[in-house]
């Protein structure tokens, strides 16, 4: 079977290919571009492939009864709306970003939790489309999403081994990517569960199969590559102290520096499986065998 997907830019996500590296910068940025450069400059100096956002209608996302709860914020004391409009970047900040993202020669895209917010980002022509857990079984959403011709990539937290099998079936597996997930946050390692990337290759064999991981530790991430994970998501902050609601289950960048770096020597230690007597073995094959 075939398990990769082309990019438009050329780059492939699949075997046989590197390990794409996303770092997802999500609502880190807490609504500031300057962060928001800082996060990508640092997600390039980490060696990643791509940085992800993600982008809402608030009024459509944010139940009716929360709009006018109230909460503490650095911007001062507003509505839980007012709140979640000043987090979210418009077409400036993401023509800003655009930019950015290709003077730095990283990719970027994002996830859209809303239809309006698809036809938002599509502006930008995205190298493709991550999906949240949450929307795993919301098919007009993923359909939406699905007619851009992009590639998308679906996450299964939260869901059940019957929605997913149902998603992928109403979605059909062109241009898809099904990334392994578990949606705590911070993940305890007994509900992890990495065994499923296996399961979801074995019973997906042309989708390119990953993992978007919520755990405090890297070693399980960095783990997945032996498993067979085509892409990697991790939430990328500046500081894990910082206010806001994802900060605290996100990778610092030097952590992800040390993770990027590792999920390299990994691919290139696991090699392919073909048994080779080495050149560097051969002194020690004379002088312990004989010959």
């Amino acid at each position: 079977m075939n398990r990769q997907i082309k990019l438009s830019n050329g780059r492939v996500i699949g075997d046989g290919h590197p390990v794409y590296i996303i770092a997802e910068i999500g609502i880190n940025h807490n609504g500031e571009l300057e962060i928001a450069k800082q996060l990508i400059d640092e997600a390039v100096r980490a060696g990643c492939d791509a940085v992800k956002f993600q982008k809402r209608t608030p009024e459509l996302c944010v139940p009716r009864d929360q709009w006018d709860k109230e909460r503490d914020t650095p911007w001062g004391r507003m509505t839980y709306i007012e709140y979640k409009k000043r987090i979210e970047f418009e077409e400036a900040e993401y023509a800003a970003i655009d930019a950015y993202c290709k003077e730095k020669g990283i990719d970027w895209f994002a996830s859209c939790w809303d239809q309006p917010s698809v036809d938002f980002i599509e502006k930008f022509n995205p190298v493709l489309y991550k999906m949240a857990s949450a929307s795993l079984t919301d098919i007009e959403l993923l359909r939406k999403v699905q007619s851009t011709g992009k590639p998308i990539v679906i996450s299964t937290g939260m869901s059940t081994a019957e929605e997913i099998e149902e998603t992928i079936n109403a979605l059909g597996i062109n241009n898809l990517l099904i990334a392994h997930s578990t949606s705590a946050y911070p993940c305890k390692p007994e509900e992890l569960n990495l065994r499923m990337i296996q399961t979801l290759r074995a019973g997906y064999p042309e989708c390119p199969v990953g993992y978007s991981g919520h755990e405090t530790g890297l070693a399980t991430t960095e783990t997945t590559i032996a498993l067979g994970s085509n892409f990697i998501e991790r939430h990328f902050t500046l500081d894990r102290a910082m206010w806001g609601t994802d900060h605290a289950a996100s990778v610092e960048p030097e952590g992800f520096r040390r993770m990027v770096r590792n999920i390299r020597e990994i691919e290139i230690a696991l090699g392919d499986g073909v048994k080779r007597l080495y050149e560097s073995e051969l002194e020690s094959r004379r002088r312990l065998r004989g010959n």
